[in-house]
């Protein structure tokens, strides 16, 4: 695999105990997040996120792809930070 590959912009996620926040700022922070602290309700929004981190580190996706996945699996969670919400639905006009 190749060196983690940075955000343009970070994400801002709630794990654990309400005020424990963490920001993402690269494809190997985000793969890591969802491997090992991620909450327990996963759906198929989180295997795609990891699947996509994978892909990205492998070099056959952009940084972009894997923060887009990365926010998806964050909303179907529900531990992305309001403020990212926002910014996230807008990137897909």
């Amino acid at each position: 695999m190749v060196a983690s590959k940075p955000f343009a912009r970070p994400v801002l996620v709630e794990l654990g105990r309400p005020g424990n926040y963490r920001r993402i700022m690269s494809v190997g922070d985000a793969a890591a997040c969802l491997a090992t602290s991620w909450p327990l309700n996963r759906g198929p929004r989180h295997r795609h996120a990891v699947q996509t981190c994978l892909r990205v580190l492998e070099g056959h996706h952009s940084s972009e792809d894997a923060r887009r996945a990365f926010v998806a699996a964050a909303m179907e969670s529900e531990v992305l930070v309001a403020n990212d919400i926002a910014a996230s639905s807008s990137e897909g006009k």
